[in-house]
């Protein structure tokens, strides 16, 4: 038996769970038509294979039709959901593992306009702010009808062999009848704490009757709504109490705050930047004070605060859900003790973010997760030997260089520069990306574990790679900023990277054109923001900062808010000229004739990058396949095998930046579907 409190059982009712690790419920987006199939069955598998105790599903299912998902939710109100989830659950506990679901309604957090076109309900006609819709005030024919769905979901959940479920209450329908904030309901669903609770313990008591003692329940609710109106953590307290005292619930699962904006969601769950473990204290204290089994996950990332949260019971079961996006693996690494060899969970969001913007979860740099049935987190061994050169040491060549000599191949870096990093190393100079060049310091140390050998400081020609005598050569070498997209003053301009870097200061009076939409100009935004500078930010899209996506605008928008940033929406900047010893920027429109001008002192460009690809050029004669990728095998996962030049000496291919400015994930991605068949 080991001492180590993460490796400890736990028993709640019948049920042992094997060690202290959870992922809570979560929706990765992977269903098809609704339904669990072959890739959410895999992904929950891969986890439950390499040990967590329990993996929880859907987050959250939704039990009515007038739930419409507003992402590729499970739909637990068909039939048919029931063998697709049995599979799942069947080979889940086949490994060990334990398996809920979580069920909700969403109430106003939806859009009219999805599915059935059905009016989104709940206790008050308030609007949610992130989803717009201006709900129906519920009748008490809804209301039943509701408590129904929950509690034939739930017969559905325990037909398929579930361990039991938990009900969703922060931001949705059984929040929304507990915030005053969101309950102006008469009679017995409103006014008095006890009311408001009502529809909660209605359902509550529908599921236990229709499905026993033994079937697991539980809630995951916030504690403190933490915000002006709502309930807070006294009437938190209280909740808790009365969920635990009414015998019908067998676990809590504490979070702490709304969600009912973009900047309410970032806090309840926080992205990189932000602190770890912000609301671990608070759920400590509902522990505490019930006395009662409680669950909690916010920003865990790492194993050390996982540990601690246990061994200093704050809580009894501790979530690491995005951190084993990253690494499905952590617990069976802890079991064999290489914690070191785990892959850091960055808090990126890129999972979290694609979400909310209609998209499947992804890892930044994982890119397995979410693809487990055709990308493999476990590299095999190669048939053959390779002599494998990379050059560029950037996250897309690291990859490449990892994935190869996990392949067993022979493995030879070239990188320019002094240290590896690439794009990755300007990004973390920013106080709010640091944690980024964890993906950069994994990586490395897995290649040095391995033997992969590196030569920085080197500038690589394409005699210096044959040189080497390689059989596959990939260029990995990235992109330059793209500044040159004026029709008069390039010369005028700088980039965003200048800014970041430190090579060129911020002036007094700034403007920003932002034409790619990502962290670069958000990144510089702040530097010269803080230098005290005027700062205009200009963009030709509807929305500025597209590519940054919902969550990871928040700390942003705090920090620039907080300095009085101009955010200018529909202008393109045309042209740069200078006057008066000053700089003049000319605006148009993509939608008509426009001619505005703004006197700065200095004008910054965030257009991507162009590919840095003048090797691969000078290589592509002498390699077998030109350079040439044979798509469909590559998508199909097998091995590159064409030759256009019988005469080459080796295959060559390139990743990432350096054939098209795309973003870390892609560079990564890149280099696991090619490299995992060399």
């Amino acid at each position: 038996m080991s001492s180590d409190p993460l490796l400890q059982p736990y028993k709640i009712k019948n049920l042992t769970l094997r060690n202290r690790i959870i992922t809570t419920s979560h929706e990765p987006a992977y269903p098809v038509d609704g339904m669990p199939k072959d890739l959410y069955r895999a992904y929950h598998v891969e986890r439950a294979k390499a040990g967590v105790a329990l993996t929880m599903t859907a987050g959250s299912a939704a039990v009515s039709r007038d739930s419409p998902p507003v992402f590729n939710n499970v739909l637990a109100y068909k039939d048919e959901v029931v063998g697709w989830l049995k599979e799942l659950t069947d080979e889940c506990h086949e490994h060990g593992a334990a398996v809920m679901i979580q069920l909700t309604h969403l109430g106003r957090r939806t859009r009219w306009d999805k599915a059935d076109w059905l009016p989104v309900v709940s206790p008050s006609h308030r609007r949610e702010a992130s989803h717009r819709s201006f709900p129906k005030k519920l009748e008490e024919w809804d209301i039943q009808r509701i408590i129904k769905d929950y509690v034939d979901a739930a017969e559905r959940m325990k037909a398929a062999g579930m361990d039991g479920l938990e009900l969703q209450a922060y931001g949705h329908l059984m929040d929304q009848f507990w915030s005053p904030l969101t309950n102006d309901l008469q009679g017995e669903y409103g006014g008095s704490l006890d009311n408001r609770l009502r529809f909660t313990f209605d359902i509550l008591r529908g599921i236990r009757k229709q499905c026993g003692e033994d079937f697991l329940l539980g809630v995951r609710y916030t504690g403190d709504e933490d915000l002006a109106g709502g309930f807070g953590a006294e009437e938190g307290i209280a909740i808790s109490h009365k969920l635990k005292d009414s015998g019908l619930v067998d676990f809590l699962n504490v979070v702490k705050g709304h969600i009912d904006t973009d900047a309410g969601l970032t806090d309840v769950i926080p992205i990189q930047g932000m602190r770890n473990s912000p609301h671990l204290d608070f759920a400590g204290e509902i522990r505490a004070a019930t006395g009662f089994p409680t669950f909690h996950a916010a920003k865990i990332p790492d194993v050390a605060t996982a540990r601690h949260a246990i061994a200093s019971g704050k809580v009894d079961m501790v979530g690491m859900t995005r951190a084993h996006m990253t690494d499905p693996h952590i617990v069976r690494k802890i079991i064999e003790k290489r914690e070191e060899d785990i892959r850091p969970c960055v808090g990126a969001n890129y999972c979290l973010d694609r979400i909310y913007q209609g998209g499947a979860a992804y890892c930044i740099h994982n890119p397995a997760t979410g693809r487990e049935t055709t990308m493999p987190h476990e590299i095999p061994k190669a048939a053959t030997h390779r002599k494998v050169v990379v050059i560029g040491a950037g996250p897309g060549g690291l990859e490449a260089a990892r994935v190869a000599a996990e392949r067993g191949h022979g493995v030879t870096v070239l990188e320019a520069a002094a240290q590896p990093g690439g794009q990755i190393r300007l990004t973390s100079l920013s106080e709010r990306r640091r944690e980024m060049i964890s993906i950069i310091d994994w990586r490395m140390a897995q290649c040095e574990r391995m033997g992969v050998k590196f030569q920085f400081n080197t500038w690589a020609e394409a005699q210096t790679v044959q040189d080497l005598e390689p059989d596959v050569v990939i260029v990995a070498t990235g992109g330059l900023p793209d500044t040159k997209v004026l029709k008069a003053g390039n010369d005028l301009v700088v980039s965003a990277w200048d800014i970041i870097s430190g090579d060129v200061k911020p002036g007094k009076n700034v403007l920003i054109f932002d034409d790619a939409g990502d962290h670069a100009a958000l990144q510089a935004a702040e530097v010269i923001a803080q230098s005290g500078a005027r700062l205009e930010i200009v963009t030709p899209d509807r929305a500025f900062s597209p590519e940054v996506m919902a969550m990871n605008l928040v700390p942003y928008m705090r920090s620039l808010q907080d300095l009085d940033v101009v955010f200018t929406v529909t202008y393109r900047v045309e042209s740069v000229l200078r006057r008066d010893g000053k700089l003049v920027a000319v605006f148009g429109s993509d939608y008509g004739k426009v001619n505005k001008e703004r006197v700065v002192d200095q004008v910054v460009i965030n257009h991507g990058t162009l590919p840095l690809d003048d090797l691969y050029f000078d290589l592509r004669p002498h390699s077998s396949n030109g350079g040439a990728v044979e798509q469909h095998d590559l998508i199909a996962g097998k091995v590159q095998n064409l030759v256009t030049n019988p005469d080459g000496r080796f295959q060559l291919f390139r990743i990432g930046d350096a054939v098209a400015a795309r973003n870390t994930h892609a560079a990564i991605y890149d280099a696991l579907r090619l490299v995992k068949d060399l």
